[in-house]
């Protein structure tokens, strides 16, 4: 997410830190190589232009260049510049729910976008988060199945739908929701409108005809962060038509560049309201500008991953494993609920992206194969042990190792690094149990992962062990 932004930006910034002292001249210079990462960046050109004039007017004089720490002050400048235009003149980007119920939402975009994903994305949210009753309807009666497709979504996210009629004009289906949502009760309707491949007059009329029946509270734009210039087109046009209230920018964990996040705020003026992070029903996020700001910049989102931490687990099981952690009763099935736990956090290079300053670390992780498919890897080792073995790897001797690596797809050196990983976070316990329950420096363990720490020098997880291991 936002990796080229975060790369570019980045190898300025460090080349401003090493400097005791910043002249004009280099303020020129960081200026230059910031226009030249957000062009590269996908960035709209009268965007990089706003930015580049707003960030020059901040740091005017001797406000960075007497500074005690220069290259810190322009991370500084960018980050409030960024966070500035995230923002606009708006400083809540939740959604509208005040007034009285229903709240209808009205979702709007071209197909492809996700649309029907992200309506059921923010209906599980309203539900689960808001506790708010939920009605999803569908209005695309041109793609075929497209009514079903949200049926089916419903129920995986246990949130209605209202019953599909064939043969039914997306205005009528308007009015029968609406009468629905009032009679059911329903705190919120969400009408997922259909979509084209471009816009076109034929879909502009319909969904403006939906929005005069309806007369949302909402109207959020979805808008697919992977295609770049063409997204921020396509939500001027949108917004230039419907009056846009907000964006949902999809598939933002494949959009590399992240241009389009900063380009749709500025050219729209709509504030940003949700983020697609990945393909799974609950990978939506509230969008906050102070900490997408921070995540370009390198300077990750810790409250997110904290967020994320507790959505995976509860605090009763973080409890209960943290108990059996200090009474010494870990075992490897304590080490595949953790390793799960990760994985649904957006696994390893999800949670490192979270982290302050871990972005390069990241890089290396992949390229050194410390990625997600280890995580996979290491619990179909696990899931191919007995349930003695889980609870006892100390009988593991060498046939036993040979067939749970045939078992699992892997190799024995597979099955001894998993092992090595287990006995070095038993001696942790131990400590732990030592020390009276605190957890002690990790600093001389290398990987946690087994085998030393790739990446030269101490656990790259500071003091406080690997995020995830070892509950909340």
């Amino acid at each position: 997410m936002f990796d080229v932004l975060q790369t570019k930006l980045g190898g300025v910034f460090e080349k401003l830190k090493g400097r005791g002292s910043l002249n004009e001249s280099d303020v020129e210079n960081a200026m230059s190589e910031i226009r030249t990462a957000l062009l590269e960046a996908d960035v709209a050109l009268p965007v990089v232009k706003e930015f580049i004039s707003d960030v020059k007017q901040r740091a005017v004089g001797s406000q960075i260049i007497k500074s005690v720490s220069p290259g810190q002050q322009v991370v500084k400048i960018v980050h409030d510049t960024m966070v500035s235009i995230f923002k606009g003149e708006e400083e809540n980007h939740d959604l509208n729910l005040r007034g009285e119920p229903p709240i209808v939402i009205m979702m709007v975009g071209l197909q492809g976008s996700g649309k029907t994903t992200s309506t059921a994305k923010i209906a599980k949210s309203l539900s689960n988060k808001n506790r708010k009753k939920v009605l999803m309807v569908s209005l695309d009666v041109n793609r075929p199945a497209a009514q079903e497709q949200l049926a089916i979504l419903g129920e995986q996210v246990s949130v209605e739908t209202l019953p599909i009629i064939q043969g039914q004009a997306p205005q009528d289906i308007t009015k029968r929701a609406m009468s629905a949502g009032k009679l059911g009760g329903y705190d919120v309707i969400i009408l997922d409108t259909a979509g084209r491949l471009s816009i076109d007059e034929q879909l502009m009329s319909e969904v403006s005809q939906v929005k005069k029946v309806a007369n949302p509270q909402e109207v959020l734009l979805v808008a697919d962060a992977m295609t770049g210039q063409d997204s921020v087109n396509t939500a001027k046009n949108f917004n230039e038509r419907l009056g846009l209230t907000g964006i949902v920018l999809t598939r933002v964990d494949g959009d590399s560049r992240g241009g389009s996040a900063l380009s749709m705020r500025s050219v729209t003026g709509c504030p940003i309201k949700f983020m697609g992070i990945g393909e799974k029903l609950e990978d939506i996020e509230s969008f906050d500008a102070e900490r997408v700001a921070g995540r370009i910049l390198g300077m990750g989102d810790v409250v997110a991953l904290v967020e994320k931490a507790q959505e995976v687990t509860s605090e009763e099981e973080a409890e209960k494993l943290a108990k059996r952690m200090q009474s010494g009763q870990f075992d490897l099935n304590d080490l595949k609920t953790q390793l799960q736990q990760m994985n649904k956090m957006g696994g390893l290079s999800g949670i490192m992206g979270m982290l302050p300053g871990m972005s390069g670390l990241k890089n290396k992780m992949e390229s050194a194969g410390v990625n997600e498919e280890m995580l996979k890897k290491q619990i179909a080792v696990i899931d191919s042990m007995t349930k003695s073995e889980r609870t006892n790897p100390k009988i593991l001797h060498a046939s036993r190792k040979k067939r749970i690596a045939q078992g699992s797809g892997t190799s024995v050196q597979d099955v001894n690094k998993l092992l090595k990983q287990f006995q070095t976070m038993e001696k942790v316990m131990k400590q732990m149990r030592k020390m009276g329950g605190k957890l002690p420096n990790m600093g001389g363990m290398g990987n946690p992962f087994g085998g030393g720490n790739p990446f030269g020098g101490s656990n790259p997880f500071g003091g406080g062990g690997f995020p995830g291991l070892g509950g909340r």
